[in-house]
């Protein structure tokens, strides 16, 4: 019999695999600040990372052939080196400390957004490497390695075909290079291997009826879903943080 906690990761997994189907990105957004309310922000990290990384295992083949190639081995580059920062700040900071990261993380996405202004297609290469050390850094903190990444391609201009597969690509490299330095940490033990492997189904599940969601919704719809949760998710873990603090 799952204990209450696991079921609310569970539910928790659900809902953000549910938003990552619709949206095409926003898993650990969702994830991290609720988990967190549930387990250490570490523990939440190591899952949403382990659990991206097996998500993304599917997405290899899927998404490949539509991906930015350039720019995406580009990131991928910049977050080898920006990984171990985040994971050193998450092992140094105090819970509350993390929750407080994670929020301001969950909401300069959210800024990302809300100032999303489509241009034409012009990929900056240095400007890649940059937007890949600090999803490094990110993606080491809080498994968020999104808003320096979607900012970049947003501000790229690239079509919605090659920035949803090249940023969902990303995702899952990111969170294969953060899952060493993370289980060197001791972030990774039994409880998160167990945690993940139970939460599995409702991964596939919710990632499969986002998707057939997002089939019946417009743009205007799934973007506004997507700021709402995100919002919703950054003041929860802000809230947590700071009330330590007050």
């Amino acid at each position: 019999m799952l204990s209450t906690t696991t079921a609310l990761v569970i539910g928790a997994v659900f809902f953000s695999a549910f938003l990552r189907g619709v949206a095409g990105f926003g898993f650990a957004l969702a994830a991290v600040p609720i988990v967190s309310l549930l387990l250490p922000p570490v523990e939440a990290v190591a899952l949403a990372v382990l659990l991206q990384v097996v998500v993304g295992l599917r997405d290899i083949f899927t998404l490949r052939g539509d991906a930015h190639m350039p720019s995406l081995m580009r990131l991928s580059a910049g977050a080898v080196l920006g990984t171990p920062l985040g994971i050193f700040a998450l092992t140094a900071l105090s819970p509350d400390g993390a929750r407080v990261i994670i929020a301001a993380v969950v909401l300069a996405g959210l800024v990302v957004l809300v100032r999303y202004r489509p241009t034409h297609a012009h990929p900056h290469g240095g400007l890649a490497v940059i937007a890949g050390i600090a999803s490094g850094a990110f993606s080491g903190l809080a498994a968020m390695p999104g808003p320096p990444a979607v900012a970049y391609y947003l501000g790229g201009g690239t079509s919605s075909v090659q920035t949803r597969a090249s940023l969902l690509l990303f995702f899952f490299f990111a969170s294969l290079m953060a899952t060493p330095g993370l289980a060197l940490a001791g972030a990774i033990d039994a409880k998160t291997l167990w945690l993940t492997v139970v939460s599995i189904p409702a991964l596939a599940l919710g990632t499969w009826v986002g998707t057939r969601a997002f089939a019946r919704l417009d743009h205007g719809q799934y973007r506004m879903l997507a700021i709402g949760v995100m919002a919703f998710s950054g003041l929860l873990a802000g809230w947590r943080g700071l009330s330590a603090f007050l």
